[in-house]
């Protein structure tokens, strides 16, 4: 099961706190492993402040109070940049038709004076699993997954965005009891 451009959605018992109550868009997924970005997690970082940290020169009506997410616990000093449409970026990985993530400066100087793609998602870190991890807690009850949406990724209201993918597949979490079931 190929799970690459996916949402896993967090279990309402999940006990891990990098991912309780999380959307993480799946970027790559194979037999090697998976890697993804958590969609609803902000930090206290704003986009402004991480480009005056890189020496790039913004335009602040632009990139205005624009939060930077957690992406996830690896790797939490880089940044990955999720983006509509893919265009040509130096360090870029296709999730889908038109979904891309991208790990070069060149995508967040050309956001910091309006010439990057019309949506983006900046996250430090992100969240990956071993080969094998994450069909294993799959088996353990702490994901639900579906397609991913756009929407949901760029415009939906960040503290919706949890229900609002588990919605997309028919299940309200909020009704979701937190203890697994064992027959």
């Amino acid at each position: 099961m190929d799970l690459t451009n996916h949402f896993l959605i967090a279990m309402p018992g999940m006990a891990d706190p990098h991912f309780s109550k999380t959307v993480t868009l799946v970027c790559s997924h194979d037999s090697s492993g998976a890697m993804g970005i958590v969609i609803n997690r902000p930090s206290a970082l704003t986009l402004d402040s991480v480009l005056e940290q890189m020496d790039i020169a913004t335009e602040a009506e632009i990139t205005g109070d624009m939060p930077v997410f957690h992406g996830g616990p690896v790797l939490q000093e880089r940044g990955f940049v999720l983006h509509r449409p893919i265009g040509e970026w130096e360090s870029c990985l296709s999730v889908s038709d038109d979904i891309a993530v991208a790990t070069s400066k060149d995508i967040l100087a050309a956001v910091a004076v309006g010439q990057g793609p019309s949506n983006v998602l900046v996250a430090l870190g992100y969240a990956g699993w071993g080969a094998g991890q994450l069909e294993d807690e799959f088996v353990q009850n702490a994901w639900l997954s579906g397609p991913a949406n756009a929407e949901v990724i760029f415009t939906a209201p960040v503290e919706q965005r949890w229900q609002l993918a588990a919605k997309l597949l028919g299940v309200d979490v909020d009704r979701l009891s937190s203890q697994a079931g064992h027959a």
